[in-house]
């Protein structure tokens, strides 16, 4: 069965869940995670990302996310990929360091936001790493103790979380405190860890009872939420999808090219290929753009078509949205 396109989109809240191939260790000491946490520093502030709450255990870790103007996949891809590259070659080993793809599950923000903040924070509790509750304020791997202010972490989402619990930081930091330590009796909570319809609805227990009683609940295993917000999410998705469908059948590659040269006022020629002045440069990005997230097509099919890098395509997306706000143009128009 092939495997569900990642829900992503500008706002998005984020579960993800990254493990070690076979259970291996991602971390062995303190350089690993301080390498891991300075990377993830730099590519949240590029991407505009924020990072709401975090841990790192030996072999897997938690980030709960919301999406910046980089689409989530940009942003773990170039974290993992990275950070592999460098504990293989610390380590003098090879292959996959992660087990297969990353799991990401979209996730309403009420109620599930407070939820997954401390159901994360207190992984270290749970696996171990720290014997009681108290520790985990000074604990340095993960977010909790920079919630409470007794650590920095510049690059966390600090407020979005205290704003919820108070109006001063002191009352906030507290409520916050109390909060997470109600949740040490609530075990490992699996119902948060994944979509799907028992998790959607608080449990198995509660998804058998509504299977009995015949009501129906709209859910899909991407997805911790209701089944409003999951109808929502995928009313929105299919929406988008058959936007670039009908683009797809009303547009060639070419003449979105052509629509790219003229907003710019280049040749279209002059789009091919790696020249870099500038307006060239901003229709070979508009054109990226447009090619990728608005008609579909792959990184590679367009840089075949472009006649430059991928990588030369990944970076035109990011730089064809900014254009088409400068310059107000639209695929659609």
């Amino acid at each position: 069965m092939p495997r569900q396109a990642r829900l992503d989109y500008s706002g998005a809240l984020q579960h993800v869940i990254a493990r070690g191939v076979a259970r291996c260790r991602i971390f062995d000491d303190v350089k690993d995670r301080e390498e891991f946490l300075l990377w993830m520093g730099r590519l949240l502030k590029d991407s505009g990302t924020q990072c709401l709450a975090w841990s790192l255990l030996p072999n897997h870790l938690h980030l709960l996310l919301r999406t910046g103007k980089w689409p989530l996949k940009r942003l773990m891809q170039r974290l993992l990929i990275r950070y592999s590259m460098y504990f293989n070659h610390r380590h003098h080993r090879s292959g996959h360091l992660f087990q297969n793809r990353y799991k990401s599950i979209l996730c309403e923000e009420e109620p599930y936001l407070l939820e997954l903040v401390r159901y994360i924070h207190l992984n270290p509790l749970r696996g171990g790493q720290v014997d009681a509750y108290g520790e985990l304020a000074r604990y340095p791997w993960c977010g909790h103790g920079a919630i409470l202010g007794t650590r920095k972490v510049e690059w966390q989402a600090i407020d979005d979380v205290l704003e919820v619990f108070g109006k001063t930081a002191k009352t906030a930091r507290m409520a916050y405190g109390e909060y997470v330590r109600e949740g040490v009796g609530k075990g490992r909570r699996p119902d948060l860890t994944g979509g799907g319809l028992f998790r959607s609805v608080g449990g198995v227990e509660q998804a058998g009872q509504m299977q009995r009683r015949r009501e129906k609940v709209q859910s899909d295993e991407r997805i911790l939420g209701s089944g409003e917000y999951v109808a929502e999410v995928l009313k929105e998705v299919e929406h988008r999808d058959r936007r670039k469908t009908v683009l797809r059948e009303r547009l060639k590659p070419a003449e979105v090219v052509e629509r790219a040269a003229k907003v710019m006022g280049v040749g279209v020629r002059e789009v091919y290929g790696r020249r870099k002045q500038r307006k060239i440069s901003m229709a070979r990005s508009l054109a990226s753009k447009w090619l990728v997230e608005d008609l579909g097509m792959t990184v590679m099919d367009v840089a075949r078509l472009l006649k430059v890098t991928p990588a030369a395509v990944c970076y035109g997306v990011k730089k064809g949205k900014e254009v088409e706000e400068t310059e107000g143009a639209k695929l659609s128009n």
